[in-house]
């Protein structure tokens, strides 16, 4: 029987008009940073991308540098001016949280994520009063969005956020791994992400992965046109019926932020005392791909830091798994897994009582 793929938080399957432009992209010759035709040729490719990018998230082309991905594009938290100190959402993404302060209480910086990675929860943007950001009795000057996991599956503009900065990345979406982008808004002042030649409007040095960058453009369009069309909608369904044939069966089951705006793909929950490395392992060699965690973090047996923020215990959280769906995710699939899912935990009760 097929495989089905349900880990599209982790990465997507790259999108055919992605890998249409990359192989266009290909038998581009030059270097962007080049004078001659071949390099304007070039340049035009990662400029078209940048425009699409900008229309896709709400922000000027002049706005996106592009990187090697939302990891690379977080370092700008370490080249604002006077070296600010930033604070970080509790429920954030770890690379975020590699550039959190020691000393969150004087931090002029507030990094979260949008929307979760392993739970889906979408967080509410702060409000800006008085020209800054207030976040519970805290007041910051600058905010970065994660909008990771947001970007194709719930609407989002970074003009209305009013956020500084943001982080995209390719694959979660469509494109390819190892691209991404930062969005900066346009006026503040950062110190390059990488020195050298001063690529990127001076932003991030080195020669740009056209390649790269045009299957990165091409996705998010596509990526777009989805949501615009409503197919998270059909997605969201499939969701909640796979949520609700585990509920029927085990109902000790304990679903992380079911009743919170999440996105419309994903379902994260727990069977507590069922490891949840334990349960991928099992899942995986009845043919099914999904996450305890983020995969970021993969091969690290550890317990959940988001959910241990979100106020679970060490038990609880260290038997979740994520689920996570895609546009081309089918009813067969949704129905197989909770078959799978439901018989391998009947077993684990059994083993337990």
């Amino acid at each position: 029987m097929a495989r089905a793929y349900l880990d599209f938080n982790a990465t997507a399957p790259v999108r055919p008009e992605a890998k249409a432009a990359m192989i266009a992209a290909m038998d581009l010759v030059g270097n962007p940073s080049s004078v001659h035709s071949e390099g304007r040729a070039a340049k035009a490719a990662v400029e078209k991308a940048r425009e699409q990018v900008a229309i896709a998230v709400g922000c000027k082309p002049v706005e996106v540098i592009f990187t090697g991905g939302a990891t690379e594009a977080a370092m700008v938290l370490d080249r604002l001016p006077g070296n600010p100190g930033v604070a970080v959402q509790g429920t954030a993404h770890d690379c975020l949280w590699a550039h959190r302060s020691d000393s969150a209480d004087n931090a002029s910086v507030y990094a979260m994520g949008l929307a979760n990675s392993e739970t889906g929860v979408i967080a509410d943007v702060p409000r800006k009063v008085d020209g800054a950001w207030q976040v519970g009795t805290q007041s910051f000057e600058y905010l970065l969005l994660d909008v990771v996991q947001a970007i194709g599956r719930v609407p989002f503009a970074f003009g209305w956020s009013g956020a500084d900065m943001a982080l995209i990345s390719a694959h979660k979406f469509g494109g390819p791994k190892g691209v991404g982008a930062l969005i900066l808004r346009q006026g503040i002042d950062t110190a390059p992400l990488t020195l050298g030649g001063g690529h990127e409007m001076g932003r991030r040095s080195g020669t740009e992965n056209v390649v790269g960058i045009a299957g990165f453009g091409a996705a998010i369009e596509a990526a777009m046109s989805d949501l615009e069309q409503g197919k998270w909608a059909r997605v969201e369904k499939l969701r909640d019926t796979l949520e609700a044939a585990i509920v029927a069966e085990a109902k000790d089951t304990i679903f992380v932020g079911k009743d919170a705006r999440r996105l419309p793909n994903t379902a994260c929950f727990a069977a507590p005392g069922w490891k949840g490395e334990t349960q991928v392992m099992q899942l995986d060699l009845a043919g099914f791909a999904v996450s305890a965690g983020s995969a970021c973090s993969s091969g690290k047996v550890k317990v959940s830091r988001v959910l241990q923020a979100m106020g679970y215990d060490d038990v609880t959280a260290s038997s979740a798994i994520r689920v996570s769906l895609g546009p081309d995710t089918t009813e067969d699939e949704i129905s197989r897994f909770t078959d799978a899912w439901l018989a391998r935990h009947e077993k684990f009760r059994a083993r337990a009582a």
